[in-house]
């Protein structure tokens, strides 16, 4: 059965840690949407590789209209988090109990939504300290898999990992 995964994202992300699990769901038969401030904008990737479309404004979703949600890294995720419609879209999701997924600098949004204590996580290098000080138990490994329901990874090399792990617990569910 096809997922509907939400993916917040804006200029500056991590290339790759979009664009390669964006394929991977949808090669897989999942719907992947965009959102931003503004549907109909165009971000582009930090490296200047990617340019995504966004399908869908944050005003104009709800989370309960999503299966999962993906947090890719670089500067997006930081960004987003200071614009309170972005981190209490991460909350409810959280607190949905969904499938997340969130790679290199994504996990900053769910610190700021409060949703890592106890959590088994990894991240970036540069952001562990700020998992560990939110509560989450931090392992440096490729991929790290908490109760079937988050799925985080630490850098680009770690996405064949991180995509097999996601799809793995979206096709899994129903």
């Amino acid at each position: 059965m096809s997922k509907k995964v939400a993916v917040l994202i804006t200029d500056e992300f991590e290339d790759s840690e979009f664009t390669s699990p964006a394929q991977a769901y949808t090669q897989a038969g999942h719907q992947v949407v965009t959102i931003d401030v503004q549907a109909g904008k165009t971000v582009t990737g930090k490296q200047g590789e990617a340019q995504v479309k966004i399908d869908k404004g944050i005003d104009d979703v709800d989370p309960a209209e999503f299966d999962a949600l993906l947090l890719p890294g670089g500067h997006s995720p930081d960004s987003l988090r200071g614009d309170d419609r972005f981190v209490n879209f991460t909350k409810t999701f959280v607190a949905s109990g969904k499938p997340i997924f969130a790679i290199c600098h994504g996990p900053q949004l769910l610190i700021s939504a409060n949703g890592v204590r106890g959590r088994k996580m990894t991240c970036v290098k540069a952001i562990a300290i700020d998992l560990k000080n939110a509560g989450a138990d931090f392992y440096d490994k490729e991929v790290v898999v908490d109760d079937d329901k988050l799925v985080t990874s630490r850098t680009p090399d770690d996405l064949p990992a991180f995509n097999r792990e996601s799809l793995r617990i979206l096709n899994a569910t129903t």
